[in-house]
């Protein structure tokens, strides 16, 4: 048997790309070599643009009641960012366990039809012109499939990028060493005010913040569900050659508060726990994200420091990009070179993130030097053209993909659009009544809708939510629909016909839009 997509790792970024696939019409196979959930304690929420994406796709209220909203208040290298001073502030943030990101993103894919293969491992590959032969160790023995494509969602020490040749180069620090539990302390020492951590003689540790000292950097998380998360980073205090201990814990944060003692305990509760040491940190981004049919994702492309947050965002991104380029190309009607524009969009993202956090990386370190270092930066964050700067880093907004359009909304994330996203099919937004005669020829793969949007009156939006093209502001279209008004989700590829295609405003440049992104058209109109 010949599958579509063979997907190695039920990650979140493979699970992702899985729904995603699915929802296109292309059904995948997903290999897993652990054979149930992690018990390793990994993100603890999403920051940035990908929690707005999971809200288009239906999957953001399964993973809380509430509606998202920008952050108050986030770090940039121990900075705290003032961020409600921002009328546009892009940063969104959810407070939830990766396992339950998982979770979620695994029931999605059940009902999408997805297959997931548990306790199974890509162990080899090797590519055809028409396919890819995937080699795999399962729970009966190893056996072999057969792909058209193969996908490395398996982390940063990805078999299939290792597999493919793919070289993976980048910098290591050796300098530090990160120690991380659930722990206890006593009551005395939590903050009424702030929730921090109050260490007599030092001050207040605030929490869900990193922390710098003179000497390394502390991040204190009390979690509504009474655990307490406890990470210290140090900078040249190399780690025993024996086990991790609580005690180990302890007198690294001794160390990076000066010499002062704070008195921890075991963990409360059944678990899981977490006690984890991590020496150095690489920061390291694929050669190419490609190898003929196989492809790369998240951690698999590229890894960097946690600091902020941004693997979850820069990785399920990544998954939604690739998702319905890939599936276009499997179903055929994908245009010349659609599938290389996953690296050359993407790619450039991987980038941003692992600049941003090498710097972050800096500004935390130890040492007089930095210490000047975030005094200058510190001032330059009081700039409210800084701090917007910043913020759109966090977020990923400031990616702007390139489509050679001169028009501001076009290659940047669409404005929200309601419940027509949903579908992951490509949609033109036509609020002229006058533009959905020159999209009949697409209508197997591109839906015309009506929504009421602030923006251009009419609108290409790629199923990944950013804009392939808009209409010019000056042409003159009909008024759009009334604020009021629902969306039509269900708008005729017709309407406006009588109006006559060549009639419509921005019509031909509107083809090309269609043609270059979704293909030659398979309909008559």
């Amino acid at each position: 048997m010949i599958f579509d997509v063979v997907i190695s790792g039920a990650g979140p970024n493979g699970l992702m790309l899985a729904c995603e696939l699915a929802l296109a019409g292309v059904k995948p196979l997903v290999l897993e070599q652990r054979t149930g959930p992690s018990d390793e304690q990994r993100a603890n929420g999403m920051v940035g643009q990908v929690i707005r994406l999971l809200d288009r796709r239906g999957l953001y209220e399964r993973l809380s009641p509430s509606a998202p909203v920008p952050a108050a208040q986030f770090m940039f290298a121990a900075f705290p960012l003032p961020l409600q001073s921002l009328s546009d502030n892009p940063v969104y943030l959810v407070m939830v366990p990766q396992r339950k990101i998982e979770e979620t993103l695994a029931e999605r894919a059940a009902e999408l039809g997805v297959t997931i293969r548990l306790g199974h491992a890509l162990s080899g590959l090797a590519q055809k012109d028409d396919r890819v032969l995937v080699d795999v160790d399962g729970p009966d023995g190893p056996y072999r499939i057969e792909a058209r494509y193969l996908v490395g969602a398996d982390g940063g020490r990805s078999v299939t990028r290792k597999l493919a040749g793919i070289g993976f180069p980048g910098v290591t620090t050796d300098r530090t060493v990160s120690r991380t539990a659930h722990v206890t302390v006593p009551a005395s020492y939590r903050d009424a005010v702030t929730g921090g951590l109050r260490v007599p003689g030092y001050g207040v540790i605030p929490p869900f913040l990193h922390h710098r000292t003179e000497f390394g950097l502390i991040a204190y998380a009390p979690f509504p569900d009474g655990r307490t998360l406890l990470s210290v980073n140090t900078y040249d205090m190399p780690a025993p050659a024996s086990d991790f201990t609580l005690a180990e814990l302890q007198e690294a944060l001794t160390h990076v508060l000066g010499g002062i003692e704070v008195p921890l305990g075991p963990p409360d509760g059944d678990g899981p726990h977490l006690l984890r040491r991590l020496e150095a940190g690489n920061t390291r981004l694929a050669e190419r994200y490609r190898d003929g049919r196989v492809l790369l994702v998240g951690d698999a492309a590229h890894v960097h420091s946690a600091m902020g947050g941004p693997g979850l965002n820069l990785g399920l991104q990544d998954a939604v990009n690739l998702g319905w380029k890939l599936a276009a190309t499997v179903r055929g009607w994908a245009p010349d070179g659609l599938l290389d524009t996953y690296e050359t969009e993407r790619r450039p993202a991987g980038e941003r993130v692992t600049m941003h956090t090498l710097a972050q990386r800096t500004l935390v370190g130890p040492g007089p030097e930095v210490t000047a270092l975030r005094t200058l930066f510190g001032e330059l964050l009081r700039e409210p053209a800084v701090l917007r700067h910043i913020a759109a880093l966090i977020a990923g907004s400031d990616i702007t993909y390139p489509t050679g359009s001169d028009e501001p909304v076009v290659g940047r994330f669409a404005p929200d659009l309601g419940p027509v996203t949903r579908s992951g099919r490509p949609l033109l937004v036509d609020n002229t009544g006058l533009l959905g005669s020159v999209a009949a020829p697409w209508r197997d793969r591109v839906d015309v809708v009506s929504v009421p949007v602030e923006g251009p009156a009419a609108m290409l939006v790629r199923p990944d939510s950013y804009v392939a093209w808009a209409l010019p502001t000056a042409a003159a279209p009909l008024p759009a629909p009334d604020a009021g008004a629902s969306p039509d989700l269900g708008a005729s590829p017709d309407a406006g016909a009588d109006a006559g295609a060549g009639a419509a405003p921005g019509a031909e440049a509107l083809r090309s839009a269609l043609t270059r992104w979704f293909g030659e058209p398979a309909a008559v109109s």
